[in-house]
């Protein structure tokens, strides 16, 4: 996997954890992910990325990915999503903000109602 994917990757969990206020096992979680996909370094990056101003944090993500993810593939788009998604599900739940955000990020990538359906399965 390529640096820059390892790094769409780690501020889309990182930025949509933090939207309420990372956890344990969200942090956990980035961790775990890093070391699987060898990203330590785009981890410490999203992370500083988010710690700069947390109350922008998301909507200056969101501007930078769909500068960079407009450019994918339909399937690479969802594929993206639907691994936040998941993500988000491994303590159990999502919250209504988490689910808010990736709605947002769903419709600037125009894979929103492909969301929708990865959610009522």
């Amino acid at each position: 996997m390529h640096s820059d994917e390892k790094r769409i990757q780690m501020l889309l969990k990182a930025v949509i954890y933090h939207y309420h206020g990372l956890d344990e096992l969200e942090q956990k979680d980035l961790e775990e992910t890093a070391e699987k996909i060898d990203a330590s370094e785009e981890l410490k990056w999203a992370l500083d990325f988010v710690s700069q101003d947390y109350i922008t944090a998301f909507d200056r993500a969101r501007a930078y990915l769909s500068e960079i993810i407009g450019d994918f593939a339909k399937e690479k788009r969802v594929e993206l999503i639907n691994m936040v998604w998941k993500s988000n599900n491994v303590k159990g739940y999502v919250t209504e903000m988490e689910a808010t955000a990736m709605l947002k990020l769903a419709k600037d990538w125009n894979v929103e109602k492909e969301l929708i359906n990865l959610v009522l399965k």
